[in-house]
Order: C-alpha cells, then structure tokens, then sequence
C-alpha cells in the first residue's frame, strides 16, 4: 500500500490556499525571536513566575482549563464590586429581582457553577424553608430524598447525593412516570427539545419540581428565556463557560419559592448543607454583568470570528497530503464553530490521541478535543449500564473548538498542528 504522490493538483490548490497564511507566520516568527532577544518574552507572565505554563485552549470551555476568558464588561464590574462591603442576604436578592427582569424568570439565584445549582435546587427540593429540615440535611429522614435523574448517572451527580439525595435511575419519559412515588423529591434532567418537553409534562402531571442541567446552553442567550416560556420549574446555566462570567460561578432560575428554599439552603446561611458553596459578590455582580452583556451581543457576529478563525487554521492543516477537515456547529451544547480534522489512523501508525497528548506535551501547550478526558475521575461510570449494547465502531476526528481561541493564536495552533501532522505522515510504515 502506498500514499499518493505528495504533489497534485489538489496539494496545489490546499497550498496556494495557505500560501498567505504561511507568510504571515513567517514574519510572524521573524517579530517573536526580536522580541525575545531584546528582553520582551511574552511568556514571561504572572503564571510563568509560578512555574506554571499557560495553555492555547482550542478544546472549548471545560473547567480544568480554567474555563473561558471574562467579557471585559465583567472584569470591570468585578474590580468595582470588590471595592465595597454588602450585606449579601439582600444582595442575592437583588440580583435575583434584576435576574428575573433579564429573563423572564420568576426568581434567580448566583450560585458556585452549575454543579452547586444542581447541590441547591435539590437542597431546596428536599428542605424547602422550613430551618428544622434546612439544619437536618443531609439526614433525610421522614423528608422527600428521592431525585429521578433521566438518562442515569453522570460525573456530576455528586452535586445532588451529597445534599442526602438517593438517585433513582430511568430512560423514558414512561420509566420516569413509573418510578414517582411519595418520596419523589425532584426531577433532574439534561434533555433538550421534545425529549425535555415531554419529561417537563410528566413532572407537571405529578406535580414534582424539574431541574434542567444545561451548563453549557449558552450561547445562544436565547435560552436563558426559552426554558422560562416552557414552565420549567428550575434550570442551571454555568457562569464560567459560555456566559464568560465569573469562572466560580452559575446560574440557577426557576419558580420564586423554590429559588427562596434554595437561597436558605446554601451560603451564607450557616447551618445549610449547601454553606460551602460560597460565592462572594464579585461572582454575582460579574455574572449580572455577563447576562447583561450577552444580550447586548450580536451571536451572528461572533459566528463570523469564529468561524474565520477555524476557516484559517483548516487551510493550513490541509497543506498536509491526505488530511481531511469539515466545520460545523454542535447542537446541543458548547455551540460552536467547531473544525473536525481527521486522517487514517490505521494507515498513518499514528492515533488522534497520539496528536493530542504531542500538542500537549509541546512549547507552547495547545490542548485540543479528542476522546480523552483529563479532569474525570477514573472509576466514574455515566449513564446505565447497558453490558449488552455494542457501540459503532467510529473514525478518529481531533476537535479545535473556536471561541476559546484568542485572534493571536490562530496562526500558531495552525503551523503547530500542520508540522505535527506533516512529521507523522511522513514517518507512516505506509509512507516508505
């Protein structure tokens, strides 16, 4: 077996493409070593002092790399916020008032990330106002602690066995019927469309509270509005990914009284389960200021960034013989322009994973999308275990994800992938 001739007329065209991009970085290399013999290494950073190597993100906004990058508007609100001292009983509520007017929620709450939206909300399920039960957790004892999680289990769960909660497992909107019963708690979902639709009608049939987990759902900010309109009784946006807000922070929207149950079950309320999720009134000013921001923004604009960013980075990685790319955007979550790049591992002798942990291991660290998962606990097992089910056998495709890459970037994630794909071609068994 063998490779084709690395020259024709479809290598001409990919490089002719590429030719301005590759005369960029040329000059672009040329400015970065005068820069660095004259004593201005742009490396040399508040993290470089700590030893710590800062990290090209082009895998999106996952928490173990910090999240995303703040809206200005945020960083601003957050430096004047932390120039006062409040009470911050009647900050939450507050913001919870202006949260409600943004969204066309009832009530509105910051919380510590998604994951202590879902630690609240099933706190509040649980619990409600009243101070003997708030104390009590996360004993359940003679309370509600059942909490019917649609889809099974997932990494995160955590956020809701914690507050005492027994999770019970199920897959349809029939099972989910099924398993209601008198110590039914609450309902916790990460479905969208009419599989959501269809779950919300059972919880409203039953008369138990819904939480959608949609950490990442934004953008579009359209949804910070949408699950209001459906009558969802309580769902959770994360503050540090889409929303560029706060890293430390999240959303958590729904029904007044349960947002109320909620607050009295979670920081600073001593005695609450939920005490230790703590967020100061940075988070919450800073996050405010992110919705308000967003819904301000232009999505069609950002696409267009976006998309342009990947479009320059594919027309580099296509100057390697046998590299294929697409672009596209996800539809449920982390929605956005997204370029898949994939090659014939099993021709090639080299894995996507192979290219991941090299760009990792590289100067500069660039961290892209495969099928790994640094930050997830080994032994974590998601969904129900179906020992039966065999899954498709898949073609490898490396993900750079594009917001999350800053303008600057673009050329070096571009060369960097182009020089690692091009020296693994060309030491395939099949190249010889």
């Amino acid at each position: 077996m063998s490779f084709m001739p690395e020259f024709n007329r479809r290598s001409f065209i990919r490089f002719a493409a590429a030719a301005p991009l590759l005369g960029q970085i040329a000059a672009k290399n040329a400015l970065a070593s005068a820069a660095a013999a004259v004593g201005k290494d742009p490396k040399q950073n508040i993290y470089a002092r700590l030893g710590v190597k800062t990290v090209i993100n082009c895998r999106g906004t996952w928490t173990y790399l910090s999240g995303s990058l703040e809206f200005p508007e945020v960083q601003v609100a957050q430096r004047e916020a932390s120039a006062y001292f409040v009470n911050m009983f009647e900050l939450q509520h507050a913001a919870s008032k202006r949260l409600a007017e943004l969204t066309g929620a009832e009530a509105g709450m910051v919380t510590s990330g998604a994951a202590g939206a879902m630690a609240s909300a099933t706190a509040a399920c649980m619990a409600g106002s009243n101070p003997k039960n708030i104390w009590q957790l996360p004993d359940t004892t003679g309370l509600k602690h059942e909490v019917v999680m649609v889809g099974g289990r997932s990494a995160f769960d955590n956020a809701i066995r914690l507050t005492g909660a027994k999770l019970v497992l199920v897959e349809t909107p029939q099972e989910l019927a099924d398993a209601i019963n008198a110590d039914t708690a609450m309902i916790y979902t990460t479905h969208l469309g009419s599989d959501l639709e269809k779950e919300n009608s059972v919880a409203k049939k039953y008369h138990v509270p819904i939480l959608l987990d949609d950490a990442a759902g934004i953008p579009p900010i359209d949804n910070i509005k949408l699950y209001a309109q459906m009558g969802l009784d309580l769902y959770t946006f994360s503050g540090g990914k889409g929303l560029r807000g706060p890293q430390c922070s999240g959303l958590l929207l729904g029904r007044k009284d349960l947002i109320e149950a909620a607050m009295l079950n979670t920081s600073p309320w001593e005695g609450a389960v939920c005490r230790a999720m703590k967020v100061g009134k940075e988070e919450i000013i800073g996050l405010l200021t992110a919705v308000e921001t967003w819904l301000k923004t232009d999505l069609n604009v950002l696409h267009r960034e976006w998309t342009a960013r990947v479009e320059r980075i594919a027309k580099l990685v296509k100057t390697v013989p046998d590299v294929e790319t697409d672009i596209s955007i996800p539809t449920d979550g982390n929605r956005y322009p997204t370029l898949h790049i994939s090659w014939d591992e099993e021709k090639w002798g080299y894995t996507v994973k192979d290219c991941v942990q090299k760009l990792r291991s590289g100067d500069p660290v660039i961290e892209v999308a495969g099928a790994d998962n640094p930050s997830i606990v080994p032994a974590v097992r998601e969904g129900n275990p179906k020992p039966n089910a065999k899954e498709p056998k898949r073609r490898g495709q490396l993900e750079v994800v594009s917001s999350t890459i800053q303008p600057h970037e673009v050329l070096i994630v571009g060369q960097r992938l182009r020089e690692v794909l091009g020296a693994a071609r060309k030491a395939a068994p099949a190249a010889s």
